[in-house]
């Protein structure tokens, strides 16, 4: 069985007192790297560039885990999501996270 896995952008939190109170940059805003419904397509090929600039590093850093483990077939969160080939995570920045879905997407071999 191959494996591949499904990043999808759900939601962009933005909590301005959190910048206003501890930012250089207190008027940073939402992340500007991601959009709410932007999906990304991993395969073991592209796992391996992600960290050529096509994806936020530090969010890339938070969840890389998940998506390995689903490129291996395994179970992402087998007893804490409805589906174990599913989660929802997010990446580290406190004042403007990012919340993706993770999904493991099995294919067939030769499909």
């Amino acid at each position: 069985m191959e494996y591949k896995c499904r990043i999808t952008v759900l939601k962009k939190e933005c909590y301005r007192d959190l910048q206003e109170e501890y930012l250089a940059n207190p008027a940073a805003g939402p992340c500007h790297l991601f959009e709410v419904g932007q999906e990304f397509l991993i395969d073991s090929k592209s796992y391996e560039t992600m960290n050529n600039g096509n994806f936020c590093m530090e969010a890339w850093d938070a969840i890389n885990r998940y998506v390995y483990t689903a490129l291996q077939g395994g179970s992402i969160m087998k007893g804490w999501t409805r589906d174990a080939k599913m989660m929802i995570a997010c990446c580290n920045d406190g004042t403007r996270p990012v919340i993706f879905k993770i999904e493991r997407i099995d294919m067939e071999e030769n499909a």
